[in-house]
């Protein structure tokens, strides 16, 4: 029978010692790469303007603000069950809807939403120092 196309490699009987090389030059480890996993932290954000809480406020008040923006913290858009697809938008059995959702409330329910965060610092936080450090790559 003859080749409809004659390049090298078409409808070629398979060669074991092809094989072979595939897989020696993997390496000597079996499996898929290991991923190398960043740190994680916890982080509590302020759902207006972005901005990084502090630990320190492990209980947020009824009458806490962001030190940024100063918004209200103990709102709705700041809770973990905030659910715009639930009854009055919110995931625990509440009476009556509670609007703006970005106003202050004394809602019994509340728990301040943390989010986990990859860790991406590189060491210096100063954007002087990157500054230093890309100039002297170039240095002579």
């Amino acid at each position: 029978m003859s080749r409809k196309y004659r390049q090298q490699g078409y409808q070629d009987a398979p060669s074991d010692s092809s094989g072979k090389r595939r897989s020696q030059s993997r390496g000597h480890r079996e499996g898929p790469k290991s991923p190398q996993m960043p740190g994680v932290q916890e982080v509590r954000r302020c759902s207006i303007c972005g901005a990084k809480l502090s630990q320190s406020l492990t209980d947020v008040q009824v009458l806490s603000k962001c030190p940024k923006c100063n918004a209200a913290l103990h709102s709705c858009k700041h809770c973990v069950f905030l659910d715009p697809t639930k009854r009055f938008e919110c995931s625990e059995p509440i009476t009556e809807r509670i609007s703006p959702k970005d106003a202050q409330n004394k809602c019994q329910y509340f728990e301040f939403r943390t989010t986990v965060e990859k860790v991406v610092t590189t060491g210096s936080q100063d954007p002087q120092d990157v500054r230093d450090a890309f100039e002297n790559l170039f240095k002579k």
